[in-house]
Parts: C-alpha cells; structure tokens; sequence
C-alpha cells in the first residue's frame, strides 16, 4: 500500500511540477498540454478572485495564462499533512485524485488534481488564507493578556457586552438571519477580524430551527453537517432532532463571541454609491428603530424568503383554519378532525405525518410531480465521500472541487442507484396514482435543491402510510371536493424566489440590477451566491450546513479582501 501511495504521488507531483513551469511562462499552449480535451478547471479566488469554472484544454489555457502573470502562482506541491493521493471513482470514471497546495502574490490555497491517463480531468485551485491575514486560530489564536493579566481593568465579559451593544461605533458586516449561514458567515469574519453584527427577528438563537413543528429532524446525518471551527459531540445522534440543533446554535453563538442581536428586525435599506455604505433600518423587541451604517451586507435568509400563498379557489369561503407551513407547529388540537395539507414536498409530507400521528384524518394534496427518495440509505448516497474515511475539511475540499458538468453525472448515477434501491416503494406509489419525478435529466433531489429548492421528499415513514392508505392522496383537481369537509388546510406550498425579498427590502430597482439568485447561470456556479453581486456591498449566503459550512470561508475572504483593497 505504501508502495502505491508513494508511486500516485510521483505521478501527481510530476504533474503539478509541468503545471507550475508552464505557468510561469505562460504560454496557453504549454499549459493546455497536461490538460485532457474535456478537462474542467474550478477556481476559487486563487487567481480569478472568483468562483468560475472553465471547461476545455484550450479554453481553461486561455484564462489560467491571463491571470497566471498577474497571480504569480508557485510552490505547486503535494499536501502531506493531507490525505494521501489514491485511486478514486469520480462520475463514474476511475482516476488518481491528490490534493496540493500552492501560493500566489497575496495568498495560500489548496487544491483537488485529477488525472486519467496521466492527463488532468479536473483541477480545483482554491484560495485558504490572505496572507499577512490570516484565521486567528491555532497557533495564531489571541493570547487573552487584554483581560487576563490586566488587573482593575476590563474583563472578558465586559469586553464582550461592549462589543455586542454597538453604542459607540458600527458594525463593517450587518448578517441578517441567524441560522446556520449567518451563523457560518459570522464565525468566518470574527476569524478575520471583520466586525460583525448578526440580526435575527427570533427571540432566541435557534429559533428558526425550534419553532418549526414538533417533529422535525435534520433529513441528513451528523457528519456532514458541522458549523465551521466547532464540530458536533462524537456522541450525537445520526439524524439530529431540531430542537437538539436550536440549543446546540445558541452555544455555539456563545463560544464562537458572535455578535448577535435576537428579537431584531431588518426593515431594510439603501445604498451610498459615493460613501461606499449602507444606511439600514434595525427594529428591536422594544419597537426602537436604529440606522446603521455596515459597508457590507450579508443576507443569510435561508435559499427562500416571502412565503408562498397562491390563489386557490378551493379555498374561497373556507370557514375552517389555513395555515402555511412555515406557521405550521404539532397536530395534537387537530385529533379526530380532518386535515388537508397541500404540497409533497418535505414539509408537506412531514405535516401530513405529524397530523396523522396526532389523531387527524389526512389528505395530502399533490400539485406536481415529486421526487420520492427513502431517507436512509438512498438520500445519503450523495454523502457518501463522507464516509469514505478522508478528514472533514479533505472532504470539503474535494467536494467543492467538482465542476458542475462531473457533478451532474455523479448525481444521476446516484439516482439510478437509489431508484433501484427504492423500486417497491415507488411502485406502490405509483399504482395509487402518485406521480413521481427524479428531476431534470435524472439528475435527483440534491439538484432540484440546487435549481428550485424543493420538489422531493425524504421518506422517513409518510410514503409508506400512504402507500397503505393510512393518509390520504389526492390531486388539485380534487380540492374542490375536499375542502368542504376539511377543518384544517395546510400550505405546503414553499417560498417565493429570494429576488422577491430583494425587492421587498430593496426595492424593485435593486433587485433587477442584482438579477437571479440561486440556480446555476452560464458559469456553471450558483448564480449571486457566495460571491460578489452586481449591488457593491450586497452578499447572500444560504444551502445546507454543508454549503454553508464550506463557502463561508470564501465569502468571508472577499469581504476581507474588498476591505483592504485587494479587488
């Protein structure tokens, strides 16, 4: 094993040292070369200073040899604190997969190589720390001799209760949403030493997550689902209750030294072209306005904001209560009465099991075909890097450095995986008359997460009581039936596209100059998210802990960039 180990890293190191020489040319054609005609290059901030990928030999050569002079990027080789180079299946091909590191002009970065026949498939070259600024952890973390050893001066909680009130200065980051992105974004900044301020309209930290109905838990397991810094107790559970989670981010707030104001309204704000800063309206518990003046904002609202109600009517004259399912808490004052959710997504389905177990009698209402996935196994098969054995942040790292077109072939591969696995449950669904999709091109739920948000169900237990008939199905076009026996009607019916909040704290005008957030653009990245936006100073951060957890990082690095001058 050794042997190999050591022959997969001569071979990956042979590899970087052309890359390097045909860099510090740079000549296009030299640094097409080590690349395969279908090779994909991800870069994330190292030299571009963005998060693009670029596909084709030719084309990547083309933009690596422009910004390769001004970058100067060296010192190309093997990580070995890091996992070893080995033989790996990526989409489906079998490859040598090795993580580097390297340098530029004004930072550090690691990177992800893959290689068939001696070629680079894909290569990542992604930005960890600006140099001379680098994270405020490990051997840089504070020495604590401000509060330590400075005897009738100010402690550590006085130090602390003056910097969350914010009474004699303003905060660089104003964060609006307190969950995991504002959390991560927060921790990442504090890191840097960027003042920041997180709001949250919640009473308590974790009130996002501990408000939500009753039985709610992460639809994920625990290993993937750390916050930056702070990993989860060895001793968790799996799949975390949501509660569990809600207490776990008011500790988190507590070590980390977050800066966070509960019960705080945004209210929204406008933009200073020539003072280059924000004037934003805050409304506290008390009903006090604040202005501040942040030069950045980082909107961590979650992938939806406004609630979706649309007109359905069915529904017009409805005596009974509706509800949407963001206002949606337990079934229990439901027992014996009847209950119509709509929507098959996941909190559709949640509800609708919820309700049944407290005693309602349950129609789930499908408006559109859904993806219908069991959540353990076959949900977790997208996870499975993470279980293969690399450390947590190796598995980031590998995980951001698959370029969209790879990623779309691993997740359709996935789906046919887990439709095998699934075969006798989505066939009783379908004989009842559901009406199943595995999404655009085959390519499953976590793409249908990434392009619409929704549309899937994880089934922990409602496909299979409505495979028995034990909660009811029907169609819209059914409503008009239903509803007059319905005592509650539940709207699962999603949130509106976060271009909608935009425009509601923003304006109409802001909105259409940011353009679409979320979903995949022509630079096969996530369109305005976790980078740069066409509003200066405006930032959006949202997804998954994992997401969340991994660019973070890079969000915080622009800010900080931007902040001395770098751009």
């Amino acid at each position: 094993m050794l042997a190999v180990a050591e022959s997969l890293t001569a071979v990956a190191s042979e590899w970087l040292k052309k890359l390097e020489k045909a860099l510090a040319t740079p000549d296009q054609t030299a640094i097409a070369a080590p690349f395969q005609d279908d090779s994909h290059w991800r870069d994330v901030l190292a030299l571009t200073w963005q998060i693009r990928t670029v596909s084709g030999a030719q084309a990547l050569a083309s933009v690596l040899a422009s910004h390769a002079s001004r970058m100067k990027p060296r010192g190309f080789q093997i990580d070995s604190s890091r996992t070893a180079p080995r033989e790996v299946t990526r989409a489906g091909s079998k490859c040598i997969e090795a993580i580097f590191r390297f340098e530029t002009e004004i930072g550090r970065g690691s990177g992800v190589l893959r290689l068939r026949d001696g070629k680079a498939w894909t290569l990542l070259t992604a930005l960890d720390e600006l140099k001379g600024h680098e994270e405020r952890t490990g051997g840089r973390r504070p020495s604590g001799h401000g509060y330590s050893r400075t005897f009738g001066g100010p402690t550590w909680a006085d130090q602390r209760q003056s910097a969350r009130d914010y009474a004699s200065r303003e905060p660089e980051v104003l964060v609006v949403g307190g969950g995991q992105a504002g959390l991560s974004i927060a921790a990442r900044l504090a890191q840097l030493e960027v003042d920041t301020l997180v709001v949250d309209r919640w009473p308590r930290v974790g009130d996002n997550w501990r408000r939500r109905y009753d039985a709610l838990t992460l639809h994920n397991q625990v290993h993937v689902n750390h916050l930056p810094y702070m990993p989860f107790p060895p001793n968790w559970p799996v799949y975390i209750p949501k509660d569990k989670l809600a207490n776990w981010f008011e500790s988190y707030v507590e070590a980390m030294e977050l800066n966070y104001w509960s019960s705080t309204e945004f209210e929204g704000g406008t933009y200073d072209e020539a003072a280059k800063r924000w004037s934003v309206s805050i409304r506290g518990a008390d009903g006090k306005k604040r202005e501040m003046h942040p030069r950045h904002l980082v909107m961590a609202t979650g992938v939806s904001g406004i609630p979706n109600l649309p007109e359905i009517p069915a529904l017009r004259g409805f005596r009974g209560k509706v509800l949407h399912s963001s206002e949606y808490e337990d079934g229990k004052a439901w027992a014996g009465k009847r209950a119509i959710v709509i929507g098959t997504g996941n909190s559709g389905h949640d509800i609708a099991q919820d309700l049944y177990s407290s005693g309602a009698k349950v129609t789930l209402v499908q408006r559109s075909p859904t993806l219908i996935i069991n959540c353990d196994p076959s949900a977790q098969l997208v996870y499975s890097l993470y279980s293969e054995g690399p450390p947590l942040e190796d598995c980031d790292l590998i995980t951001a450095s698959v370029p969209l077109a790879l990623s779309r072939k691993t997740h359709q591969l996935a789906t046919e995986h887990a439709k095998q696995l699934d075969k006798p449950l989505l066939d009783q669904l379908e004989r009842i008359g559901f009406r199943l999709d595995f999404g655009e091109d085959n390519t499953g739920w976590q793409f249908k997460y990434l392009t619409r948000g929704g549309g899937y169900y994880f089934n922990v237990g409602c496909s299979d009581l409505i495979a028995e008939g034990k909660i009811g199905l029907a169609q819209s076009t059914e409503l008009e039936r239903l509803v007059p026996e319905a005592e509650l009607v539940v709207l699962a019916t999603g949130y509106k596209p976060l271009g909608a909040l935009v425009g509601k704290l923003f304006g109409e005008e802001m909105a259409a100059r940011v353009g679409p957030i979320w979903g995949f653009g022509e630079s096969q990245e996530l369109r305005n998210m976790y980078v740069r936006t066409p509003q200066p100073g405006l930032w959006f951060i949202a997804g998954s802990f994992a997401q969340c957890r991994i660019y973070s990082r890079y969000l915080a690095l622009q800010i900080k960039g931007t902040e001395l001058g770098l751009f």
